[in-house]
């Protein structure tokens, strides 16, 4: 039998807690975004459990401690403009919109893209623009960010992304090193030089470089 919803999140946010995310906005942004809403039928009674799920095109919906951890690395405030590069289920968009001035998110699958687009509309999220297309490029036309979210490991440091960082923003993005993904957060000096810092290692789905998919 399944638990109530509301009793399952504050489970959730209690977990995230006791793991070490101590950020109030975040924990609250998490709470109020409804995850089972994000992840396929099939997976319902899963929706508030702190791990990966699967959802179309062969990619995953991150379990919550990353989405708050990567999250809380960014130090967002409400008026910070975010590149979000890999949609998905659009989960992690949604918590970045309640706490964001605005969110651009990059997705390279159609069908994802679509779903997220359905599904920020039942959530009246009004300040997610998206985008389908090439996420490795980023979103040129939309730079600088104050924040950039990366949710695909990148194979090496993804300066081409960095580029369209604001002086004095912060981004954070998996990056493959050797055997091991290792969640990275780049600071942009005023001068434009870039500060990097090691994190945590992760597991996510590669990023692909090259055109949008049909799918």
């Amino acid at each position: 039998m399944s638990r109530d919803p509301d009793i399952r999140v504050v489970q959730l946010v209690m977990a995230l807690r006791s793991a070490g995310i101590s950020d109030k906005a975040v924990l609250g942004a998490i709470e109020r975004t409804p995850r089972e809403l994000f992840v396929p039928g099939g997976f319902q009674d899963q929706a508030y459990e702190n791990r990966p799920l699967p959802i179309d095109c062969g990619q995953t919906i991150s379990q919550p401690f990353v989405v708050a951890a990567m999250t809380e690395a960014l130090q967002l405030d409400d008026r910070c403009k975010v590149l979000e590069i890999g949609t998905g289920s659009g989960y992690q968009a949604a918590v970045l919109a309640r706490l964001a001035r605005r969110v651009y998110t990059v997705e390279r699958y159609r069908t994802l893209a679509k779903e997220a687009e359905a599904r920020f509309a039942e959530l009246r999220l009004s300040n997610i623009v998206q985008r389908i297309g090439d996420g490795a490029a980023g979103w040129p036309e939309q730079a600088p960010f104050d924040r950039i979210m990366v949710t695909a490991a990148a194979p090496e440091r993804p300066d081409r992304l960095l580029e369209q960082l604001r002086p004095g923003g912060v981004a954070v993005a998996p990056v493959q090193r050797g055997d091991v993904q290792t969640l990275m957060r780049y600071t942009k000096d005023e001068d434009g030089a870039v500060r990097e810092e090691q994190l945590f290692d992760v597991r996510f789905v590669p990023l692909v470089e090259g055109a949008a998919r049909a799918l």
